[in-house]
């Protein structure tokens, strides 16, 4: 569709969010994401049956750990959509880049 969302969102396509491990997620943190998030189908209807709910968890677990370690839970989201809301999908990515703008760098990343 052309849609245009911030340039600094990188786009990592998988098959199902249901294959995003929590290590994928905790290790984009730790190589100097300042934010994370999944866009998985809209609950109910999974392609694969269950892989958004699956996602949805590590999601969740992630925030706890970010929680435990003193970084704000906010740098990782799940958001749900369907395929067809490419203006969704964009408005999610701003939405997100105004949240992490607002949260500060990782501080993860000043120590690399």
């Amino acid at each position: 569709m052309r849609l245009s969302y911030p340039t600094n969102v990188k786009v990592i396509q998988v098959p199902c969010t249901g294959r995003v491990d929590i290590i994928h997620l905790l290790k984009a943190i730790e190589e100097g994401a300042d934010g994370v998030y999944v866009a998985g189908c809209l609950e109910g209807e999974c392609h694969y049956l269950a892989g958004n709910l699956k996602a949805k968890k590590r999601v969740k677990y992630v925030k706890k750990v970010l929680e435990e370690i003193g970084m704000e839970p906010d740098r990782v989201e799940m958001f749900n959509m369907s395929s067809s809301e490419g203006p969704r999908f964009a408005a999610v990515a701003r939405e997100m880049t105004e949240k992490i703008k607002a949260l500060g760098p990782s501080p993860v990343r000043s120590k690399l």
